[in-house]
């Protein structure tokens, strides 16, 4: 028995064959276009992603029994806003999950319709990214588009409306949305009406490991599939992640550092932050998760190396950041390339070199960039914290992990063991287990990540090392504060 995971990210989709005993056979990697209309926006075109994936799953198969291939499993990017005209047509490029440009859509509902009423609602306050802001900016800007709406999803979904014909969102993926009730993982009708929305509008719910349908027969000859090929819901890329590094049941930690970052704490009650500044998200395990979550991430090193010092050689360029330099860098980065979600929650906020002096180099850059995303996940960390959640380790994955200086980093910025997962691929082998569980191979999300998921090493913080970032921290906690305004001034 083989299972296919997808792993349908911002900027590449990534797809995993998987055998019964989590044994990752194949994969294939396919890049499609990122879209910036203006500063601030981020698109795709969902047309994309099904290309990508069409194109690549004969070449994953390839040399292997294809009819061996039962199930198929999509964890991919949360709150991208997909609509679909009447005849199932895609109406417009999906607004993205980094876009930033409903600010006056995210400060109506949080302070119009306000932050209690939408936390008792949906458990969560409005992020920018959000799916329902996008909605409200789309009836604003676009309401000939508006108009036309027969059904929203999330990008994973069109993938698998896609594959099986079927509008299908699992929990977790909904969860980001804004429309979903969480504790009772139902949709809010009070939300969606003040979307201007209808329930038939919205695609049917399902818990992550649920199957939503099979292979359309065509589709099912174009990729060389058997038609009886099952597809799981999925998940979003966090819950997908976090499943694949066996994060689930209660009291779980995984840090995610990729293009976004992220910390994801699983349990198997629901509960939310009194503050709002963690999301309070329904797991693909068919728990709860509370979720800090950052917009910048790995992207802020590919940024700095590929757009200012125009090279791709990421290694290289952190080969003279040597350990006596850590913690002892007077240059700071705010990590704020595209807005921020986790804690701040301020679309304005943007990136910042803090400290330079005529002496800095190009690696002191790096340096910073590395440091202030590790700082920058600690403020979830902190927020956490001050609820009373212990954490006391975490699981590390994400492309950014497979550095073995940022990893060294992280741990001691946040002064934890950081438990690297046996396999490193996140989304798109937690949506592979997704589909073992909903082939009948494991009974629950639980017992296949009993069986597939383990630890292959762990990063210790250095007691010295851990103390001198203590300091660094500190200070750099104080920068935003001091800059808040003068982003809204400048922008």
């Amino acid at each position: 028995m083989y299972t296919i995971g997808i792993d349908l990210g911002t900027s590449a989709v990534k797809l995993l064959l998987v055998d019964e005993q989590g044994q990752i056979c194949n994969s294939v990697t396919r890049e499609y276009p990122l879209l910036f209309p203006q500063t601030g926006w981020s698109e795709q075109h969902p047309e994309d992603w099904w290309t990508a994936v069409s194109a690549s799953i004969p070449q994953l198969l390839d040399g292997f029994d294809a009819s061996a291939v039962t199930g198929i499993g999509c964890c991919g990017q949360m709150h991208g806003l997909v609509i679909l005209d009447e005849h199932d047509a895609v109406i417009r490029p999906a607004i993205l999950w980094n876009d930033g440009r409903t600010a006056e859509e995210t400060a109506w509902l949080n302070t119009v319709v306000g932050r209690e009423k939408l936390s008792e609602l949906t458990a969560n306050i409005a992020f920018a990214g959000f799916t329902a802001p996008k909605l409200l900016w789309l009836r604003k800007h676009e309401p000939e588009n508006f108009a036309r709406i027969a059904k929203i999803m999330l990008p994973k979904d069109y993938v698998n409306y896609m594959l099986t014909g079927v509008h299908s969102c699992d929990y977790s993926d909904a969860s980001g949305m804004l429309l979903l009730d969480v504790a009772h993982r139902r949709y809010s009708e009070e939300m969606l009406s003040l979307c201007g929305l209808k329930p038939s509008q919205m695609p049917a719910l399902y818990e992550s490991y649920q199957v939503i349908g099979t292979l359309l027969p065509d589709v099912a000859a174009a990729l060389g599939l058997r038609s009886d090929v099952r597809v799981v819901a999925g998940a979003g890329d966090n819950a997908g992640a976090a499943v694949g590094t066996g994060v689930v049941g209660e009291g779980g930690c995984n840090i995610s550092l990729g293009t976004s970052g992220t910390v994801f704490i699983s349990s198997k009650r629901f509960g939310k932050d009194p503050f709002n500044a963690l999301h309070a998200f329904a797991h693909a395990d068919g728990g709860w998760h509370l979720m800090g979550c950052m917009l910048s991430a790995a992207s802020c090193n590919k940024w700095l190396c590929d757009e200012i010092l125009k090279t791709r050689n990421y290694a290289a360029e952190q080969v003279d950041i040597t350990y006596d330099k850590l913690g002892r860098s007077h240059v700071f980065f705010l990590p704020y390339l595209m807005g921020e979600r986790s804690p701040i929650n301020d679309s304005d906020a943007r990136g910042v070199f803090f400290g330079l002096s005529m002496d800095n180099t190009r690696a002191d850059l790096v340096q910073a960039v590395l440091e202030g995303v590790a700082f920058a996940i600690r403020d979830s960390l902190e927020v956490a914290r001050s609820i009373g959640l212990s954490i006391p380790r975490s699981y590390l994955c994400g492309g950014g992990a497979r550095s073995e200086l940022w990893r060294t980093i992280l741990a001691n910025v946040l002064n934890i063991p950081l438990d690297l997962p046996r396999t490193e691929e996140g989304p798109g082998y937690g949506g592979a287990m997704l589909a073992l569980v909903g082939c009948g191979a494991y009974d629950s999300v639980a017992a296949c990540a009993d069986a597939l998921t383990g630890v292959k090493a762990t990063v210790e913080p250095d007691p010295v090392l851990a103390a001198r970032y203590e300091e660094r921290y500190q200070k750099f906690r104080k920068l935003y504060p001091a800059m808040k305004n003068l982003f809204q001034e400048v922008k």
